[in-house]
């Protein structure tokens, strides 16, 4: 019976090399956490989180000085999901299917599809976690960027080191429409420009602007609320994170983008009660009271962050010591994203299970090291 993995491992990783090259941009570009393999399902795991500083005039004295305390916080992320994906054959099935097209054709295609569902549900999680999480935002709701220039990317380059930013490690994820529109570029495509003609002759995507640039499936339109003529109760200084209204009628929601001032900002609670609040690290130009809030229409949500910005915690299922009625397992690890899967097949009455599992969980730690380019 062991030797019905053994066969399978040869279709395992041709379909996995398949879906290895779906259009998965973010995961490549987060931070891993080692230390999931501690945490059991849905417990929680906290990622520490340093203060700000501030600077003092230093004076000479003969006293002992005074100790500097500081309260170290923490973000929580929790192993929240323990997905599978899988399928299931009769002998009668394969036979059936070894006089036509083949039953090693169609499992490998299983294979891939069970593999494609599950890094496509991570990929989207992630996306919508930094598209929630993000710090502000640039560019023109329903306007694709890169339609003529490279100045999109330089500025949400901005924004990131405006925000102070690693300069290292830094991902920009896009759609496919963001992606053909870049790759139309003379600056990239023309070989006497670019240095080179790989996004001629092959459309891969260059670094640029201290970008890896990829594209991704999973970038979605928010759809935005429906806030209007609402105005600010209130100034607010550089620093603050609860914006307080007056007037105006319809939603703010988590997720919607707000412009105040020149700036566009990601709202982090929606509104209620007459006030809402915006993500790390809040205003960062001063505005007067009575100054209009506009809420960005529905758009997509192109990704600029730094490594730290999301931690996504992965790790194989835990199965019990004693084993269960699986007949044999295989680790597989997806090369292009670095995440592990366990292959698990299990035997009934005249047909064999199989089964792909993976446990995930995220959370977005720093959201002023990432940004949104809208489209």
């Amino acid at each position: 019976m062991a030797n019905t993995l053994s066969n399978l491992i040869p279709d395992v990783y041709a379909a996995l090399d398949v879906v290895s090259r779906e259009l998965v941009g973010a995961l490549p570009g987060v931070t891993r956490d080692p230390k999931a393999d501690r945490v059991a399902t849905n417990q929680t795991l906290r990622i520490a989180q340093a203060p700000t500083n501030t600077t003092s005039t230093y004076t000479p004295s003969m006293a002992v000085p005074s100790a500097i305390d500081q309260t170290i916080a923490n973000a929580s992320l929790t192993l929240s999901k323990n997905k599978y994906a899988g399928f299931s054959w009769t002998g009668e099935e394969e036979y059936g299917m070894d006089q036509g097209p083949g039953f090693l054709s169609i499992r490998q295609n299983q294979i891939a599809q069970a593999f494609r569902v599950l890094v496509n549900e991570m990929e989207n999680d992630v996306c919508d976690a930094l598209a929630a999480g993000a710090s502000r935002a640039t560019g023109t709701a329903g306007t694709t960027p890169f339609a003529s220039t490279l100045s999109d990317s330089a500025q949400v380059r901005k924004i990131l080191d405006d925000n102070g930013a690693p300069g290292s490690g830094r991902s920009l994820v896009i759609n496919t429409s963001a992606g053909a529109a870049l790759r139309t570029l003379g600056q990239l495509t023309k070989a006497n420009e670019a240095g080179q003609s790989m996004t001629l002759r092959d459309g891969e995507l260059l670094n640029m602007h201290g970008f890896s640039i990829r594209e991704s499936a999973q970038i979605n339109d928010a759809t935005a609320g429906t806030g209007a003529s609402y105005l600010l109760n209130g100034a607010l200084a550089v620093g603050a994170t609860t914006v307080t209204v007056d007037t105006g009628t319809g939603t703010i929601l988590a997720g919607d983008i707000v412009t105040i001032g020149a700036h566009k900002y990601v709202v982090a609670t929606a509104l209620s009660g007459g006030s809402f609040t915006i993500n790390a690290p809040g205003i960062v130009a001063a505005a007067a009271d009575n100054l209009a809030i506009t809420v960005n229409a529905t758009s997509a949500r192109n990704l600029a962050f730094s490594s730290d910005a999301i931690v996504l915690a992965t790790r194989l299922p835990i199965f019990p010591s004693q084993g269960d009625l699986a007949i044999d397992n295989e680790i597989i690890t997806d090369p292009r994203t670095g995440i592990s899967f366990d292959l698990r097949v299990y035997p009934g009455d005249g047909m064999v299970l199989y089964r792909i599992h993976a446990l995930w969980g995220w959370k977005v730690a720093k959201p002023n090291h990432a940004a949104l380019l809208l489209g």
